[in-house]
Formats: C-alpha cells, sequence, structure tokens
C-alpha cells in the first residue's frame, strides 16, 4: 500500500455526498405538504386557529413539514449564517470601566450631617 493512498479517494466523496443528499420523490412529497400548509394557513383563517384534537394548527400545518423538510437535508444550516456566525469578536478598543463621583449624602440632611 503507497503513502500516498487515501481513504477518501473521489468515488467515496460522491457516494458521501449522493448519501447526503435526500430522495427526490420524498423531497417532492414534504416541499409539497410544507408549501400547502402554508397556503392554507394563509388563505383560510380557521387554519391559524386551535383543534382540541391537534392543539396550535399552524404547529402542524406549516412548523412540522418545514421541519421536516430541514431534516431531510440533516438540519444544515444556511451558508450565510455560517459566514456570519465565524467572525466572533468586535472590532475596536476594549470597554472601560466609568470611574465613580463622588456625591454628597443627601439622605441624612443636607450636608452630609445627620439630622
Amino acid at each position: 500500500m503507497s503513502l500516498s493512498s487515501s481513504r477518501h479517494t473521489p468515488r467515496s466523496q460522491a457516494a458521501a455526498r449522493l448519501a447526503s443528499t435526500p430522495d427526490p420523490q420524498v423531497l417532492r412529497g414534504v416541499r409539497q405538504a410544507a408549501l400547502a400548509g402554508l397556503a392554507l394557513v394563509l388563505v383560510w383563517p380557521a387554519a391559524r386557529g386551535s383543534s382540541e384534537w391537534l392543539g396550535w394548527l399552524p404547529l402542524w400545518l406549516v412548523g412540522m413539514p418545514w421541519l421536516a423538510w430541514w431534516s431531510l437535508y440533516r438540519f444544515r444550516l444556511p451558508t450565510a449564517l455560517l459566514r456570519r456566525r465565524g467572525t466572533g469578536r468586535r472590532r475596536g478598543p476594549q470597554a472601560r470601566r466609568r470611574t465613580r463621583v463622588a456625591r454628597p449624602d443627601l439622605r441624612h440632611g443636607s450636608a452630609g450631617r445627620a439630622v
């Protein structure tokens, strides 16, 4: 076995990429359910309410299908969020504490004397 060989050949990288992409038929069904639920909540006022059996309907009509859609992509964050989150630190000088200004004690009389 030569030292230049690697476990990650182009064939295994393509297989890993293919394994990380969701099945197109499942993706299409989940996408259609999510968009239909969103349209239903936007158009039909009764879909914005609550059911005694199901609970809050927008959760089941919009939230859960969108969460299923996101889970098909293995909960990856959008690249814009990843780029913005990488900065981490503020630029500029470090904040300094202000010095306390001595004030007269006005609770016990005019000049700090006990009443």
